[in-house]
């Protein structure tokens, strides 16, 4: 959700006008190169590999954001950061990727996937070796605002907001998509308290890779799937719902592959899901505090875990902290422990570098991305510096 005000609630307006006053990073722009002839049809990918730079050597990051909007970007802003020190430097934009809101990367670290989250949804895939887009396809529905890529390397999923849709696209072998093979639009149960359809917010893949699951705020459902993995389609096999109202937003599965926790805008609650493998039914638990302070309107955003199940985060939009959890009983328990501020507004999303000792907060209205240093004994956070401006700031991605 990218606004704050109860009267916008149910529209994609909401997402993208407020907050879209930021500051500007003084980065050149580098125009995308010319689309490729489109690729053939999907094929086994490798599997992934070592980041081609040194580990003590400055490491690419990705910033997404809104070209549509005043003070927004104008593509894909590029940067690179420290790995020690968490500092980032600003150099240049992609230009010619319309409203890139939402990034992620191949498996095996050679293509960038970006939402072209307008009212003609669309998904872009660029190479990064070169930063040549190798083309868009369309989503089929208006306001895609995520994406992730299937751990075959195969599949692009991406999920229609305004829509409350989500759709699959083949990955070809040189990372560039194919024509959409689904599209399917939630039309049950009816829509929750306050919204006016469903808004599909989330499209992932459960960790063994069996199911993919899609969040929607609208009818207040989280959507389990099968993905045929020849063929590209999906098959729905269950449906988890939180309590009527709660709007949930973003879900996260532990390590461990057999819970996961729900973060659900609309209440400005968080939930511990159990999650069944066999089946792929996912049921959601009580809704906790996210830790923002007394009458505070605040909406939380992404929820991040520690590649070792020791603790957990979560973006905190209003009260602009990130809160910290213990998770306890191998998963099955989140404790609040603290939040601490990002030193911006709206912190929209959030992110681990590839190692896990750095994590990005992009902030939408203020524009900037926070770096801490996470203490892997005690998950403390501790801000490494001044953030970084970058316009209208929505998502970073370091790889």
């Amino acid at each position: 959700m990218g606004s704050g005000t109860q009267a916008t609630r149910g529209g994609w307006s909401r997402r993208r006008f407020v907050g879209a006053v930021a500051g500007a990073a003084a980065v050149a722009a580098v125009p995308a190169p010319a689309a490729p002839p489109e690729e053939s049809a999907p094929a086994p990918r490798r599997a992934a590999r070592t980041p081609a730079a040194a580990p003590d050597g400055p490491r690419p990051l990705h910033v997404g954001t809104y070209t549509s909007v005043d003070g927004g970007g104008t593509g894909i802003g590029l940067a690179s950061y420290d790995p020690g020190t968490g500092e980032i430097t600003g150099t240049g934009t992609l230009t010619g990727v319309a409203d890139p809101s939402y990034l992620a990367v191949h498996p095996d670290g050679r293509t960038l996937y970006a939402v072209n989250e307008r009212t003609d949804g669309g998904v872009t895939a660029v190479r990064l070796a070169d930063r040549r887009i190798l083309g868009t396809r369309s989503t089929g529905g208006a306001g895609p605002c995520h994406l992730s890529v299937h751990p075959s390397g195969r599949w692009l999923l991406s999920a229609n907001y305004t829509s409350g849709s989500v759709a699959v696209h083949p990955i070809g072998a040189g990372g560039a998509l194919g024509e959409r093979t689904d599209l399917v639009t939630h039309t049950r149960p009816a829509p929750g308290p306050g919204q006016q359809g469903p808004h599909a917010h989330q499209f992932l893949t459960s960790p063994d890779g069996g199911h993919v699951l899609a969040v929607d705020l609208g009818t207040d459902t989280v959507y389990s799937y099968r993905l045929d993995l020849a063929g590209g389609r999906l098959t729905e096999v269950s449906q988890a719902h939180t309590r009527p109202g709660a709007g949930p937003r973003h879900l996260t599965f532990h390590p461990g592959g057999r819970y996961a926790y729900l973060a659900n805008e609309v209440d400005d609650t968080i939930a511990v899901c159990g999650y069944d493998q066999a089946s792929g039914r996912l049921s959601v638990g009580a809704p906790q505090p996210t830790g923002s302070g007394a009458g505070t309107t605040n909406y939380p955003a992404q929820i991040l875990v520690t590649a070792d199940g020791s603790y957990a985060y979560l973006a905190n939009r209003g009260d602009n902290t990130v809160a910290r959890y213990a998770v306890e009983a191998a998963g099955a328990r989140l404790r609040l422990l603290d939040t601490v501020p990002v030193e911006g507004d709206f912190p929209r999303q959030i992110a681990f570098s590839p190692d896990g000792r750095l994590l990005f907060a992009a902030c939408q209205r203020s524009g900037t991305v926070s770096v801490f240093g996470v203490d892997r004994a005690t998950g403390e956070l501790r801000l490494t510096g001044r953030p970084f401006a970058s316009p209208v700031a929505v998502c970073a991605l370091p790889l």
